[in-house]
Parts: C-alpha cells; structure tokens; sequence
C-alpha cells in the first residue's frame, strides 16, 4: 500500500490536466509476480496527439523565457519530492516491473541523481566569442534549446530512463513529451505527479500513454518536436531513425547492447565473480549493459565458473515486494521462452548447463550458468535479456580482444586484470562507449552513457548530456 495514493495515477498528465482517452478507451497494467491487473490507464488516439505537441509548443517558449537560476530551482524541488517519496516510487515500480524493493530504490536514488545533476548543469550553459578577423566585427556564439522534444522510454528501468532524458532537456529550457513503456506507465506518471507539485508548467513536462507505434509516429512526423530520444531495441531504433529522417530532427539512440565481461588470468578472482554477478544479474539480467558474454582466460576458467555458480545458486528468487528477494520475475513470457531458447540451443551445440534454467512457476525462472560456449550458439551475438551468464574460454589478450569485437553492438564492456599496461591497452582496443575496468557497474549521472556501432547515437548523463538538447548560434555584429 502506497502512502500517497494520489501518486497511482489512472490518466495522463497533458498540458497540466490528468485526461483520459477521449473515446474512454483503457489498457491493463499487469503485476508480473501476481499476474493480477494493478490498474488501467488511458490508451490515446494517434488523432489527440497533436495538441499534446501544441501544448508543449507553447509552453516550452515561455520556459526558456525564464532565467537558467529559476528552471535550476524547479527542477532541485523536483529531485527532493524524488527522494522524499523514494519508498512509494520503488514500491510502484516493483509492482509493475518486478525487481526488488531494494533494486527499485537503488534505481529512484539514480532517477533523482540526474536531475540534481541538471539542475546546476543549467546554470553552465556557456557560449564563445571568437577575435575577428575584421576590426569592425565581433563574432559571438551562443546555444539554445532546441524546442520541443520526446521522449520514448523502456520498461526495464522505467525511472531512470525518464529522468536522463527529461532533465538535461528541461534544463536546457525545452520542454518534453514522453511516451512510456505499455508495460510499466505507472512509474512515469507518478513522476510527472511529482514534476507538477515542484512547479514544472503546464505542457512542459507531458506523460502519454497508447500505443507505442502510432504515438511514434505522430512525433516522429511532426514538424514541430525538433528532437527524439529512445532506448530500447536496434530494430526499432532503425524504424524510428528512419521515420525522423524526413524532418531531419535530432535523435539519440541508446538501443541494444552485447556486452563482453573479460576476466584475465591475473585479475583478482573473487572481485572478478562480485563484478560478474553485480553486472549479469542485476534487474534478473534485464539490462542493455548487463554482461552478455563472460570470457575467462582458460588457466583460470574452471575456478571462476566454481565461484559464480556457487554465488548464483545462492540467489532467492521470488517476488520482489518479499524481503530478502534478490532476483524478481521476468517481465513477460517471451523474455522467458528468450532464455529457454538460448539455453537449449547452446546444450545442443556442446555448452553444458551447470546450474539453472528450471521455470518456478509464472514469470519465475532459476538463474542460470553455461560453461564451454562458443561463438557459434546463438548467446554468442544475441542479447539474451536474462539471468544466463555464458562463459567462453580464451588464451590470450588478442584473443580475447577479437571475441569481445565479434558483434555488432558496442555499448558496454567490462575486464578485470591488475596489469596496468594490459589495462591501458584492453581499454582502448575494446570497441565500446563504455569500459568498465575490474568493476561490473558503471553508470553514474557525471558520465556519458552511450555506445557505438548499432548499440546508438549520442550520449546521455555528464555535462555532455545536455548538448543534444541544445542549438549552436553563431552571431557577427558590424560595429562599423
């Protein structure tokens, strides 16, 4: 039971009004431990989003009008409502997303990190001036909000995703519509409850809810929404790219990941397999930048998958509102029968399933290892969205290197090894936006976070974060 119920909204929040569907039309918020509903939200029309876009047209004016001083103060209240109602904000995300109560508070203190972090980035917006190449000219250079911009979020963190893209973008001065995951709205909408008790304006800040594809599209089409932000699959980062071609608008992609997790044959053991097990299983191994993919120097292999499979059948598995849960259900059945295929297809290809796999019932499944993996089963350049940690052996650096390269995401990587030089030089020959270096967690809001090759564009958090959601003016003044 939440201790403000008014934070369980059942509408959307457009232009600082909570409104239904005009046509009354309603989809189901399902808990994935309990399969019960937990509530129906507004299921809009394609046909009532453009005055969502209109409103926060002319909203967004009015908030870049206000100082950087005052947009930073709005935005401090709102990260302090964040964490005064942290246990009210993970309990709803556990209900509807299903990771632990202590995973979902770990993610609302990380939510609220970013718009703390923002709040003064506001105030650090600079620009340049440049000594002319004339005597009667001054050049001067400055950056603006570039307007209107939407949001497209997932499910597996349905807090943070939100707020590391909505407060570099409030705190550049545009305004924001966000479409969040049909299958956990309820955590957005809270925090856009929140948004509007701290001050942001009306139509600044907005929460839709319907379909994924057809609201996609209304914004992506829109001559208006001057950006786009998404993370989610490489599929429909590529549909969604395509679509705003024709509007040419600006696009951050923060899409799939095939993470390489690499344990070298001098790395402390045990802190490798705590890295491995803070990486892999995390959010039940739902996570864009979990470890996909761990390669252990063979001198060491059979001791390393001693380690992790005894730290793995430790995990309780269970509902994440129970104590002491450390692993919750999956969120659908097709993210299941995903681990059950990539098991069975690397079994019939020779890997041997040491521990796990076994359905508990429902959205539960035992956590996983998988020892003698190869590159030619199918976990090898899939991402498998679950708690099945696959182990590769491998002999030398180079190799390594070459296996950690052999896909065609690039958006987290991680290795452990206490040789310095090799630790410069696997650092950088890693074709990653982000290496971890004998660590398994590596997001924070002070670094940029975003890959390379097909795992996206653009890079979110740090004070690079608010670029995308800036223009670049450059300004020549005669003075003759």
């Amino acid at each position: 039971m939440l201790k403000d119920m008014s934070l369980l909204k059942s509408r959307c929040l457009i232009n600082g009004e909570w409104v239904e569907a005009k046509a009354k039309t309603t989809h189901p918020v399902t808990n994935p431990a309990t399969g019960k509903t937990i509530i129906e939200i507004p299921h809009l029309s394609p046909e009532e989003i453009p005055a969502v876009i209109e409103a926060s047209k002319i909203a967004q004016k009015k908030w870049a009008a206000l100082p950087a001083k005052e947009r930073s103060a709005i935005l401090r209240r709102w990260f302090t409502l964040i964490i005064e109602n942290t246990d009210d904000l993970a309990l709803l995300m556990t209900t509807e997303q299903g990771k632990p109560l202590a995973e979902a508070k770990g993610e609302i203190a990380y939510a609220a990190s970013f718009i703390e972090w923002f709040a003064e980035e506001a105030k650090r917006i600079y620009g340049d001036t440049i000594p002319a190449p004339r005597a009667d000219q001054r050049l001067t250079v400055i950056r603006q909000p570039i307007g209107v911009t939407a949001a497209i979020t997932p499910w597996n963190f349905p807090a943070a995703m939100i707020t590391r893209k909505a407060a570099p973008a409030l705190a550049a001065g545009c305004s924001m519509i966000v479409r969040p995951a049909d299958l956990t709205p309820l955590t957005a909408l809270a925090l856009a409850e929140l948004a509007q008790r701290a001050g942001i304006p009306a139509g600044v800040f907005q929460v839709v809810t319907g379909s994924a594809s057809k609201i996609g599209k209304v914004l992506t089409d829109s001559h208006v929404v001057s950006k786009l932000s998404f993370t989610g699959s490489t599929e429909v980062g590529r549909l969604l790219m395509a679509q705003c071609a024709d509007t040419i608008k600006k696009v951050s992609l923060e899409l799939g990941g095939n993470a390489p997790f690499i344990v070298f044959d001098d790395a402390d053991l045990d802190k490798a397999v705590e890295g491995a097990m803070a990486s892999k299983y995390r959010n039940a191994g739902q996570t864009c930048v979990c470890a996909n993919r761990i390669l252990v120097q063979r001198g060491i292999y059979d001791a390393f998958a001693a380690k992790l499979t005894e730290k793995v059948k430790a995990l309780k598995v269970g509902n994440g509102t129970e104590a002491g849960i450390d692993i919750g259900p999956m969120i659908e059945e097709k993210a299941i029968l995903k681990v059950e295929e990539h098991i069975k297809d690397a079994v019939s290809k020779g890997a041997t399933l040491v521990h796990g796999g076994k359905r508990l019932g429902g959205l539960f499944i035992e956590p996983a290892v998988l020892t003698g993996v190869t590159a030619d089963m199918n976990v090898a350049q899939e991402e498998t969205f679950g708690p099945l940690a696959p182990l590769f052996p491998f002999d030398t650096e180079e190799e390594a290197i070459a296996m950690a390269n052999d896909t065609i995401f690039g958006l987290a990587a991680y290795f452990f090894t206490r040789d310095h030089a090799r630790m410069i030089r696997v650092s950088e020959a890693l074709e990653y936006g982000m290496v971890g270096h004998n660590t398994g967690l590596i997001s924070n809001e002070v670094a940029p976070f975003g890959g390379v090759k097909q795992s996206g564009l653009g890079r979110e958090g740090s004070k690079y974060g608010i670029e995308d959601y800036l223009e670049m003016k450059y300004i020549c003044s005669s003075i003759a």
